[in-house]
């Protein structure tokens, strides 16, 4: 169990301020009377108390604080490029900022949960003792503020008023933090002190980049005390490690949810969109897939998109499942983004009236941002994530360097897109979701999608994924397991989660309307793993709009399927006639290539999810009979038709 406030806040212990009049007096004596002015509107004692201990741990020459008024928004895109964090690029409004090249995603091996002692944590996370991170913060946040300007703004994660929304603080000597953060979040600053009476937490994030230089990089650290709800981030410039909103405070709303929101909310590194069906139906979607593997593009082959990223998930008043995205704006992948799998966004990126922060992509000697995959000509020259770049460059071990690194990003408003439903995405009420969706990087086990036959069966297809690791993650290798796409981002024991899940789709406040199905997707099968050759894959990025289209008829009751052991699958009939829609054929042979289950592949992924789920303590029961169920089912239709069976077998 989690418990709040436990051991000593580390804000408190090293800031040593303790009271509010100790607070103040320091806000007093570091603040110039413009930007008290403009804190003078937050009263709550606690925010206040936090942000003179920040102050006073970090020592800054000055500190500014962000209304959210044009003025101060504008401030922060000025000073960013006076203090070269971010450079102009030739269209107006488009800036790029490079991370430095060991710092160019999330350091899985420098993130830590802070905890007290004999507190349990998942066991695919890393974790430090309240008492070394302390000493941490002592040693490498005394004065690393020295010279800077501390930036403090007020946000919600969601729109304001939502049932899931929870405010934050963000306190950073960033400008590409406090920029990226208006983009991503809705700033709060005249409802924070009213927000956070209402939801009864918030978050805090506290950041410098410190000198940001290549050798500081070995020393950064991402703390996130679940305790107190606080992250500290130090020596590192990349958003994924820096603007602790995103993340980080999604690390602690997954904890709210399994500990103190069970059977009622959950958070999750989910896509949120909407399919329009038949008669101009609306039926949402909430998806989950590990980063690199195609939720954007997921999230906006929708015709109304609402989120790309993550999503807030709760039980109404009426037994829907509601869902908001605690973000307004996107932190995108560029690679591969072009005209062909990605138009809406493309046209954001290439047109006018956008404003964009690009990040470790290349830009040429026109100040035009170019990224591996866009289906442009590729220029001869320019600059990128690692200085000067041509075609051909080589590293020192004579590797060719990409004109982009693969986890080069775009941020922008989420509403600058034409399919965004900005109306439902900005509504406290929150998006009814009818389908819920998981997916990983399978290159030769699961089709491209099926759908659970009940709501367990549905919980453990998000248990079972796995994925490579990507370019998102420095540190990371190997194909594992990622269950629900948010194992880097659970705190607690798998345990806790998963009985939360299990809790949640099964909850009697669930009216029959309102439950979801649970689906899987899969969108990496291969030709040499499905009777063909090579690697290439079955199919392409405008498919994902067939496979979101028969699963917005099957949750409706449009459309039959096959009744299989790991669920239901589509029709060939139903599927052709959505290929029809995109001006794609769909031969029957490719239908058979990846529809066909092939057991072996199945049963050794059940055999090793069980392996490794049977040593995690106190597991749900429910998770290894449904492992067994379908087992036994599928060793019953290999026995009877082989290793291969076609879905000819199992009409």
């Amino acid at each position: 169990m989690l418990e709040l406030k436990k051991g000593a806040d580390i804000l408190a212990t090293v800031g040593a301020l303790t009271t509010l009049p100790q607070a103040q007096a320091v806000i007093e004596a570091n603040l110039d009377s413009g930007n008290l002015a403009k804190l003078a509107p937050i009263k709550n004692s606690d925010a206040l108390i936090k942000i003179a201990n920040a102050i006073s741990i970090c020592k800054p020459d000055a500190v500014f604080v962000n209304s959210g008024s044009p003025e101060d928004i504008q401030w922060i895109r000025e000073y960013s490029l006076s203090k070269g964090e971010e450079k102009k690029l030739a269209k107006d409004g488009h800036t790029i900022h490079f991370d430095l090249p060991q710092d160019q995603a999330r350091l899985v091996n420098q993130t830590f949960y802070i905890i007290n002692e004999d507190e349990k944590i998942s066991s695919l996370a890393k974790s430090v003792l309240r008492s070394e991170a302390t000493g941490y913060v002592k040693e490498h946040m005394d004065g690393i503020m020295h010279g800077m300007t501390m930036m403090i703004g007020f946000y919600s994660r969601g729109p304001v008023g939502a049932e899931a929304s929870v405010p934050a603080i963000e306190l950073s000597s960033s400008t590409y933090v406090l920029h990226s953060a208006e983009l991503l979040y809705r700033n709060c600053y005249d409802q924070f002190d009213k927000e956070v009476e209402r939801v009864g937490i918030f978050f805090t994030n506290l950041h410098s980049e410190g000198p940001n230089r290549t050798e500081d990089v070995p020393n950064a650290r991402i703390f996130m005390d679940r305790s107190w709800l606080t992250t500290f981030s130090t020596f590192c410039t990349y958003a994924g490690n820096t603007l602790l909103m995103k993340k980080g405070n999604h690390r602690f709303c997954v904890d709210y949810a399994t500990y103190y929101k069970k059977e009622e909310h959950l958070s999750e590194h989910m896509f949120i969109t909407g399919i329009t069906g038949p008669g101009d139906r609306k039926t949402f979607m909430a998806g989950a897939a590990p980063s690199g593997c195609g939720k954007t593009t997921t999230a906006m082959v929708g015709s109304d998109f609402i989120g790309d990223d993550l999503a807030q998930i709760w039980i109404a008043p009426d037994g829907t499942v509601r869902a908001i995205n605690p973000e307004k704006g996107i932190f995108g992948i560029v690679e591969d983004v072009n005209r062909e799998g990605d138009p809406f966004l493309m046209d954001c990126l290439r047109g006018d009236g956008t404003e964009v922060i690009w990040s470790n992509v290349l830009i040429d000697e026109q100040g035009v941002p170019h990224w591996v995959g866009n289906g442009e000509k590729t220029p001869e020259k320019g600059v990128n994530f690692q200085g000067e770049w041509h075609t051909g460059k080589t590293d020192s071990e004579g590797n060719l360097i990409p004109m982009s690194h693969k986890n080069s990003r775009c941020t922008l408003l989420a509403s600058a897109i034409a399919n965004h439903n900005t109306e439902a995405a900005e509504d406290p009420a929150g998006v009814p979701v009818k389908v819920i969706t998981y997916s990983g990087r399978d290159s030769d086990t699961m089709p491209p999608v099926w759908v659970a036959k009940n709501m367990d069966e549905g919980v453990v297809i998000g248990a079972s994924i796995v994925s490579k690791a990507t370019a998102t993650e420095i540190g990371a290798v190997g194909v594992r397991r990622q269950p629900w796409a948010n194992a880097p981002f659970i705190p607690g024991a798998l345990a806790d989660y998963m009985d939360a899940q299990f809790s949640f789709f099964n909850s009697a406040k669930l009216s029959e309307a309102g439950r979801p199905i649970m689906a899987g997707l899969n969108y990496f099968l291969t030709h040499g793993n499905r009777g063909g050759t090579g690697d290439t894959l079955l199919g392409e990025k405008r498919d994902v709009k067939v496979w979101l289209g028969w699963l917005e008829l099957f949750a409706n009751g449009d459309v039959k399927a096959i009744d299989t052991p790991i669920g239901y699958l589509p029709l060939y009939e139903d599927l052709k006639e959505l290929f029809v829609s995109i001006d794609k054929e769909y031969p029957r042979s490719l239908y058979d290539m990846q529809f066909a289950l092939y057991l072996d592949n199945i049963i050794h992924r059940i055999d090793m999810q069980t392996e490794a789920y049977s040593k995690e303590s106190d597991i749900p029961a429910q998770l290894f009979h449904v492992y067994t169920q379908q087992k036994a089912e599928l060793l019953a239709l290999k026995e009877k038709y082989g290793a291969v069976v076609s879905t000819d077998r199992l009409i």
